[in-house]
């Protein structure tokens, strides 16, 4: 998730698949102010979603023992905070999530949500092993919420530079939330030097960057977004299935 204009009228009659990052701002800044959706409400949502994207890939009935584990690495803005709450559900779906959250917001959302984390004996690793084998062994899978769109890796501080440097040697999946961290929103700049993941989680809509991801599986957890929304931004994503609040790109 991420302010900025609307869609270009030019191209709004074209329909496309993705947002700029200015439109992705844009389109945030709609549901807070015009339709009202607090802050907390949209990270649920989008946590919520991305933890059930993790369900779809990796089901809990075809996993071992082992595979169940999952290492969520959470940076300090928004993209650490649906982290925090993917952590939370998919613990309430049984799996077993440990969270590393090496550089902690003040913010007082971040703060609830750790607490809630903590009070359902989620564990936090006070460090991040340099020896990707241990993390290969110990984990299924890792689901990538260090960075989202606009956030560059110096503005968060070493820690979590070093957690993506040491992401980007695993040899389990690995799951990114919004954007794989590291990438330019809008370009996709950084992508072939910087983390691959197998799974793509685009909250609310894709952003330009997504383009360029070659994974196995692209998710989009935009069934909140109000159908007036996806028409003003022109947005021409599959139609979601039942209940699900997620759907296959």
């Amino acid at each position: 998730m991420s302010s900025a204009a609307g869609p270009d009228p030019a191209e709004a009659s074209e329909e496309r698949r993705f947002l700029s990052a200015a439109e992705a701002a844009a389109l945030e800044r709609e549901l807070l102010e015009d339709y009202r959706f607090g802050r907390q409400q949209l990270v649920e949502l989008c946590g919520h979603a991305s933890a059930v994207a993790v369900t779809k890939v990796f089901p809990l009935p075809a996993l071992s023992r082992k595979q169940r584990t999952v290492l969520v690495v959470c940076g300090p803005e928004q993209n650490g905070a649906v982290g925090l709450v993917c952590a939370r559900h998919l613990r309430v779906f049984e799996y077993e999530p440990t969270i590393f959250y090496p550089t902690r917001s003040l913010d007082l959302l971040h703060r609830d949500l750790t607490t809630q984390c903590e009070k359902m004996d989620i564990p936090f690793l006070s460090y991040l092993p340099t020896e990707v084998q241990l993390i290969n062994e110990a984990y299924g899978l890792v689901v990538d919420a260090v960075l989202g769109p606009g956030v560059e890796p110096s503005e968060v501080g070493g820690p979590c530079t070093q957690a993506l440097a040491t992401l980007k040697l695993l040899s389990i999946p690995l799951v990114s939330l919004d954007i794989p961290s590291g990438w330019d929103a809008e370009t996709g700049g950084d992508a072939e030097d910087g983390l691959q993941p197998d799974v793509l989680v685009s909250l609310a809509a894709p952003k330009r960057c997504a383009g360029r991801f070659s994974g196995r599986h692209h998710f989009v957890a935009g069934r909140f977004v109000p159908d007036d929304v996806r028409r003003k931004f022109a947005l021409r994503l599959p139609g979601y299935t039942g209940t699900d609040c997620v759907a296959a790109l």
